[in-house]
């Protein structure tokens, strides 16, 4: 476990991946922050990861540079602590506490029963839980999203463009924060085939029986890669994978497949964090992780905390997908407008997107 404490300044940083960077190698840039006055300054805010780690392109590394940009206004310095593994949950959120944090972010649904135990037993501590909702306590501010608004774009895309008939699914584990993308995305199709009379299928999901393909854990490994596999074994062209660094396993399936198989990324615009994978990108599930972060961490170093859940949505632009990138030439001529369409039926009520997952329903 390393505790890094650095002077937040987003001058020099100018991508995800800088500050994906800063956070792997524990170095401060030389600049000095700016910005807040007396107050900020003496505000601590704090963040530990999950197992993903601060450099997973994704979740974690949106998270980062968020509350980057809140320190970064408030002239005051970042302590971060990465998380190796689930057993790192407790005593890092224990460290940051004996560090003396004003606030601590908690990176990710797992660490829920770590947080909630920390709150507890420190109620001057600030915590902000990311993707769980599960904490009732003065001192704990969920950020929490309705991705499945989000992920019924992406659906509706996705089979849209399929070639095969086939889309593909899977997740790390089957938590709510997880299958709620699932659900989304298979419901887009859902909708999709119900406007065009289509027939496309989503395997990896069941949504109605709420069962699917997961490979246990978060980590990029071969479990992954051959679920990923399975996927393309049943003719999917366009895969979901849901869960962190999963989708770099699902790139070497894919690679060695030589099949044109294309994606969909999660959490972060995966073509930009992800340069590596560019070619593969559909579009990605965007959570505003950072915006989020940023919002919350700036009201509590300017003394405006407070426990009411903040929840991303396609209306307050919490959620969204990415652009097309390289496929804008090769999607659908009338697909966007399609999108925009469903967008603003979703924000105004008229198309009902919901989930077990989503928080309207916790």
């Amino acid at each position: 476990m390393t505790i890094t404490t650095r002077r937040a300044t987003l001058s020099g940083l100018a991508s995800l991946g800088v500050i994906a960077l800063l956070a792997g190698c524990g170095q401060a840039p030389e600049e000095s922050g700016a910005g807040g006055g007396d107050a900020a300054s003496d505000f601590t805010p704090c963040i530990v990861s999950d197992a993903g780690g601060f450099d997973d392109k994704s979740f974690n590394q949106a998270s980062f540079e968020g509350i980057t940009k809140a320190a970064d206004s408030l002239g005051t310095e970042v302590t971060d602590v990465e998380s190796e593994t689930e057993d790192d949950y407790a005593p890092n959120i224990t460290s940051l506490v004996d560090e003396g944090c004003d606030l601590i972010v908690s990176v990710g649904f797992a660490l829920a029963e770590a947080t909630k135990a920390a709150a507890e037993a420190n109620p001057d501590t600030h915590f902000v839980m990311l993707d769980d909702n599960s904490i009732e306590a003065e001192n704990v501010k969920p950020i929490i999203y309705d991705t499945a608004q989000a992920a019924f774009l992406a659906g509706y895309a996705a089979a849209d463009t399929t070639e095969t008939g086939t889309v593909g699914t899977f997740g790390g584990m089957q938590f709510p924060t997880v299958t709620i993308f699932m659900d989304g995305f298979a419901d887009g199709v859902a909708y999709y085939n119900e406007q065009k009379g289509a027939d496309v299928k989503v395997v990896g999901w069941d949504v109605d029986a709420q069962t699917g393909s997961f490979t246990g854990g978060f980590e990029q490994n071969d479990t992954a890669k051959q679920l990923a596999t399975t996927l393309i074994n049943q003719n999917a062209d366009i895969l979901l994978p849901v869960g962190g660094p999963i989708f770099i396993s699902a790139i070497e399936a894919i690679r060695d497949s030589g099949k044109d198989v294309k994606m969909i990324g999660v959490d972060a615009d995966l073509y930009e964090t992800y340069p590596e994978g560019a070619e593969f990108f559909l579009t990605s599930i965007l959570k505003q992780m950072s915006t989020g972060v940023e919002d919350v961490v700036t009201d509590a170093g300017n003394g405006e905390f407070d426990n009411a859940p903040y929840v991303g949505t396609l209306e307050n632009e919490g959620v969204g997908i990415a652009p097309f990138h390289d496929f804008e030439d090769s999607v659908s001529e009338t697909l966007q407008a399609e999108l925009d369409e469903i967008s603003a039926g979703i924000i105004d009520g008229s198309i009902e997107v919901t989930s077990p997952a989503s928080p309207s329903a916790e």
